[in-house]
């Protein structure tokens, strides 16, 4: 029966270090942001390239 004690201790001990890390996590600011990340894949990373910038052989076509 003692072991029981022993178990149900050592997982509240667990389960109130999971909270404080959690605590600690949205206290200083983790969870935020919580629209970007979900329209990221959406953004452009580079520019488009000018066409008019690109090298002279790869804008004309030789004949």
């Amino acid at each position: 029966m003692s072991v029981f004690f022993l178990l149900i201790s050592i997982s509240i001990l667990v389960a109130g270090g999971f909270l404080a890390a959690f605590l600690v996590s949205v206290r200083s600011g983790q969870y935020d942001d919580d629209y970007t990340p979900s329209v990221r894949m959406l953004f452009d990373d580079t520019k488009p390239s000018d066409p008019s910038s690109a090298p002279e052989n790869l804008t004309k076509i030789k004949s």
